[in-house]
């Protein structure tokens, strides 16, 4: 996907428990850890998670002005905490901690950072190695995170869409319902909660009722729980993007070509123009969706797994703050066709 090594925690750098490998791409940062001492509290705890799950996301963490503030607010609200405050130091200062449960197994760990003037977190080193094969390759070219979207299994959306607004003070953005999102054999709901900025953005799903098992249902079954279903990494340029991640070895859903001749007949009569060569979408597989003033490309990775759960999607925004509801559509027959193979489509 076009990360690079960021930064390192682990024996080398004095931590016993538990080792963790932060990737970077602009502002984009994934945190990977594992235990490392077989018969210690956290390697029971990091165990568990992954003989349920598999691999997933476990924590999504928000940079905040007021790391103490928020969660006292919070928990007086009714979060559950995971963590109380605490303070990690190193010589290049201080940076206090916060974990609140959201859905699922999954946490919210508020940072503030204090200052801090270290390359990410207090204890992280240099890479101890580099890869001499990343340089050749060609440029990721994504931004940041656009947005993360959790899945809940039936009946669960409402309920945590009203976590998000009690006890972070989130509110609604968008929303469909079933009627708008469905196939022949799945649908969705979703709403998607913000913070007061709106620059974090949480699609909240749950499937509705339809002639098979949905997609959202198919990962709730193999995750095990509610969970975070894909992350969302901006780009100002998709197509080369794409271009170079397929370069790279990345595998992408396939669209069928039905889909690109309904897209231009659609934009006949659309109030937009998208800029782009119809053509060259078409070929690498590149979604549209578009109101009045703008339109949006996306473009969803396969699992990232062996489990059917976490995959990515990549979106480039021209003056468009939906989410794809034109594309659900396409995007559960592609994802169908998946679900059929892996024997899930009952």
């Amino acid at each position: 996907m076009g990360f690079e090594p960021f930064g390192y925690k682990g024996l080398e750098t004095g931590s016993r428990e538990v080792v963790s490998h932060a990737v970077k791409q602009d502002k984009i940062i994934f945190v990977f850890k594992s235990p490392l001492n077989p018969s210690g509290k956290i390697s029971e705890v990091m165990g568990k998670h992954l003989i349920v799950h598999g691999d997933g996301v476990k924590d999504v963490a928000f940079e905040v002005e007021d790391c103490i503030a928020l969660y006292k607010a919070a928990i007086k609200r009714g979060a559950v905490s995971v963590h109380e405050p605490w303070d990690e130091t190193d010589e290049d200062g201080t940076v206090t901690f916060a974990t609140v449960q959201t859905y699922g197994d999954t946490t919210h760990t508020f940072v503030e950072r204090k200052g801090f003037s270290g390359l990410f977190l207090p204890g992280y080193k240099p890479p101890i190695t580099k890869d001499c094969l990343l340089p050749k390759l060609p440029p990721g070219l994504l931004c940041f995170i656009d947005h993360v979207v959790g899945n809940q299994p039936e009946d669960g959306m409402v309920s945590t869409a009203e976590w998000y607004e009690k006890n972070l003070q989130f509110h609604r953005f968008w929303s469909v319902d079933d009627k708008q999102i469905n196939t022949e054999y799945s649908a969705l709901r979703s709403i998607v909660v913000t913070n007061w900025e709106e620059t974090i953005k949480l699609p909240i799903n749950e499937p509705a009722p339809g002639k098979r098992k949905s997609q959202i249902q198919e990962y709730v079954d193999f995750y095990g729980t509610a969970g975070v279903q894909h992350i969302a990494l901006n780009t100002s340029d998709i197509i080369s993007t794409i271009r170079n991640l397929k370069e790279r070895g990345m595998d992408f859903l396939v669209i069928p070509d039905t889909y690109y001749e309904n897209l231009r007949a659609r934009l006949k009569d659309a109030p937009i123009k998208v800029e782009e060569d119809l053509d060259v979408l078409q070929d690498l597989k590149i979604l549209v969706d578009f109101d009045d003033k703008g339109y949006l490309l996306q473009i969803f990775t396969k699992p990232m797994q062996d489990r059917p759960t976490l995959f990515l999607e990549v979106i480039q925004r021209r003056n468009h703050q939906g989410f794809g509801a034109g594309n659900f559509k396409s995007l559960f027959e592609a994802i169908e066709l998946d679900q059929e193979q892996r024997g899930n489509l009952n």
